[in-house]
């Protein structure tokens, strides 16, 4: 029955046509800079929220739960090179601004949006104290902790490795 059809001999891309990976891989590095303030700011609170926690000699469950939020937004972003590549330069770079330079890369975590009165929107009430303090805009405690420069490498390091040497998670 099946002797009489004949196979397409012609190579083809495992993920479909060039133009079909082309736009796969635009999607995904767009996903992965899309991801980026979620992930930067969400570090940071994270650091915030266990600082709190460490100096009142208390749990914090608040920072667990951003360190959470963080880890599945990495894990999800790491399935795709491209979408890792475009989150975690950034990151790895602003890890390297705060170890080698502590005062432009607080100067330029001072530019970034939600550095003044206001804060992030899940953080300040309305009329409440602004969620960045005088000094320290988002990120420089996430900054100094080398939290961004271990994301940085958790998304980037994998993502240059050959395809045959990732995880069998990533398809």
């Amino acid at each position: 029955m099946f002797r009489d059809v004949k196979r397409d001999r012609r190579p083809r891309h495992p993920t479909g046509t060039a133009a079909g990976v082309t736009a796969g891989i635009l999607v995904a590095a767009l996903a992965g800079i899309a991801a980026l303030a979620p992930v930067y700011y969400l570090t940071d609170a994270a650091a915030r929220a266990l600082r709190a926690g460490q100096a009142a000699f208390a749990p914090a469950p608040a920072g667990l739960a951003y360190l959470a939020a963080v880890a599945v937004l990495v894990t999800l972003l790491s399935a795709r090179p491209a979408a890792a590549l475009a989150c975690g330069l950034p990151l790895a770079a602003a890890g390297a601004l705060f170890a080698l330079d502590l005062d432009a890369a607080i100067g330029a975590a001072g530019t970034l949006p939600w550095a003044h009165d206001g804060g992030l929107p899940w953080q300040a009430a309305p009329g409440g104290a602004p969620w960045a303090e005088p000094g320290e805009p988002p990120g420089t405690l996430a900054g100094t902790s080398g939290l961004y420069a271990l994301l940085g490498a958790l998304l980037v390091l994998p993502a240059l490795l050959p395809a045959r040497w990732r995880s069998i998670l990533n398809g």
